[in-house]
């Protein structure tokens, strides 16, 4: 078994043994939310779900957060506090944007799967988890940690039948056979509220794990121009959301009069895996199942996702 495959199915002890933080309470200011990477991705989750719960939330890069926080927030709004996620707690724009942060007086929380690590040291206040020992260069058992603490800051209840439900669900993906989806070359991952963010991270792991050709959208969108590339090349990955299932339906149903082979997520499709969450939660459920994805696309073309071309575990930028 790859590394990678090990650190993905061996995830869900770390999620029910994990101290998931208390939600935020109300506040007049607005939350920021920020990350790079696999962490930007759930940083847009965290912060959709925090506006469902009726918590005022933003998701913002890191990089943009440090030098243009004033595209994002219009001067004067008050700021509750800065979230900054990091597996690593390394990442240099998020370190940055952290400590710029508490430069102009901003509250600010960190939250990475790595002990005293710079995050850890900038914020104010750190929450920290292990991760899988297994874990490489491809984040999976540590982004789903940290979606899974934005969600309970969110409100949202965590507890260990989620873990049981989404090892459920990746046993369920690992039935497909890849011979239905691996001769595949254009994958659209679709998905609204904060399955959004969710479906950008599906998209970005198969991305980096196979060296596949990826996209997300908000299902809505896609209709307007992005469906002009569909045809008997692409598979739709739809990650259903509780509150929209008959439109999403529909459009699968588009879709597959198109030429797409389409893998329903809590909804049908041509091939489908059964969701028991309802919400926002639905998507931290089916999230191992997007990363075991990944993995089996990348083993049907023999390609190791222990070393994915061109990146590192930790992106840390030159100073000078």
């Amino acid at each position: 078994m790859s590394p990678t495959l090990t650190s993905i199915t061996g995830q869900f002890d770390y999620w029910r043994d994990a101290n998931m933080p208390a939600p935020l309470p109300p506040a007049e200011g607005v939350r920021i939310i920020i990350g790079c990477g696999t962490s930007y991705n759930l940083a847009l989750a965290v912060a959709a779900a925090m506006n469902a719960c009726g918590l005022h939330a933003l998701a913002v890069p890191a990089g943009e957060w440090t030098i243009r926080s004033h595209a994002y927030l219009a001067k004067g709004v008050k700021i509750d506090c800065v979230i900054a996620l990091s597996r690593s707690g390394e990442t240099t724009e998020t370190v940055q944007a952290t400590a710029a942060s508490n430069a102009r007086g901003q509250k600010t929380i960190g939250i990475t799967c790595a002990q005293d690590s710079a995050l850890s040291t900038v914020a104010q206040t750190a929450i920290e988890f292990a991760t899988h020992s297994s874990e490489g260069i491809v984040m999976t058992c540590s982004a789903s940690l940290m979606l899974l603490a934005g969600y309970a800051l969110a409100g949202l209840s965590i507890d260990d039948a989620l873990a049981t439900q989404a090892q459920a669900a990746l046993q369920a993906l690992d039935a497909i056979p890849p011979s239905a989806y691996s001769e595949r070359t254009h994958f659209v991952f679709l998905g609204g509220g904060a399955h959004y963010g969710v479906s950008l991270e599906g998209a970005l792991k198969l991305q980096e794990m196979a060296i596949c050709y990826t996209q997300g959208f908000h299902p809505g969108e896609y209709r307007h121009g992005p469906v002009s590339l569909v045809d008997q090349r692409t598979a739709v990955i739809m990650l259903y959301h509780t509150d929209t299932c008959e439109e999403e339906a529909l459009l699968v149903k588009e879709l597959q009069a198109k030429g797409a082979w389409v893998l329903g997520l809590g909804g049908p499709g041509d091939a489908s895996i059964n969701v028991t969450s309802v919400g926002d939660l639905s998507g931290a459920e089916v999230l191992p199942a997007l990363q075991l994805l990944g993995e089996r696309y990348a083993q049907a073309h023999r390609i190791d996702t222990s070393t994915p071309r061109h990146l590192t575990k930790v992106v840390m930028l030159d100073s000078e």
